[in-house]
């Protein structure tokens, strides 16, 4: 690979806000369960948004974007607090925190794995990178509120979305394809695997499931 890419501000600070939004969101949904207040809800929203973008710079020994650009922290505070205000809105709306969810990671995966194969990674430490900094803000995100980690649970392919949009990335930069239009081909792909696995239902299956199935055909074959 010999890829030549800097990633955009504009896009950067687009993932930036739609984790901000989608924090709050999250958060308010659960502020009588975990009796979240308002800067609470604002906390959470700040650290999905810059959760991802912070891990993914420390995994490649670059300055933290985040620490450097004077933009990135006020643009996750407004996001934030823009959420507070329009989360009763999107409270009503059946999975819309889960529609911004799977645009922030979309962004944030292909974010993150043109930045890694920028910095001459090869295809598996990539693919790492990429899918860490996509899930990395949700999962701090579920680690303050006390809740399983999404990244790891069966529902909706979280985390095996992100990886399909990085390994992707990472295929048609080797076939050189420009890493800007690899990276959009990848979110995409992240993007709308996400929401079509929201809206059918579609779920990896649960590992003692498959431990079960493998028991039991190693039974009948044995018998």
């Amino acid at each position: 690979m010999s890829p030549s890419f800097e990633v955009p501000l504009w896009a950067d600070l687009s993932g930036v806000v739609l984790g901000g939004l989608q924090g709050s969101a999250f958060a308010y949904a659960m502020r009588d369960s975990r009796r979240i207040h308002f800067l609470g809800v604002a906390f959470i929203g700040i650290l999905v948004a810059l959760g991802g973008g912070v891990i993914r710079d420390v995994l490649l020994e670059v300055p933290i974007a985040a620490l450097q650009q004077p933009y990135y922290v006020p643009t996750a505070m407004g996001a934030a607090f823009v959420g507070i205000l329009i989360a009763p809105l999107l409270d009503r709306v059946t999975s819309a925190a889960d529609y911004l969810d799977a645009l922030a990671i979309a962004m944030f995966a292909a974010l993150s794995t043109c930045k890694a194969l920028d910095s001459g990674l090869t295809l598996f430490p990539a693919v790492l990178v990429g899918t860490l900094g996509a899930v990395g803000g949700g999962i701090l995100r579920d680690l303050m509120l006390g809740v399983p980690p999404a990244a790891m649970e069966i529902r909706s392919l979280y985390s095996a979305t992100a990886i399909a949009g990085s390994v992707t990335i990472c295929g048609l930069a080797a076939a050189g394809v420009p890493l800007i239009v690899a990276g959009g081909i990848g979110a995409g792909i992240t993007a709308v695997s996400r929401i079509l696995a929201i809206w059918f239902d579609v779920s990896l299956p649960e590992q003692g499931a498959i431990r079960r199935r493998v028991v039991e055909g190693w039974r009948r074959r044995t018998r």
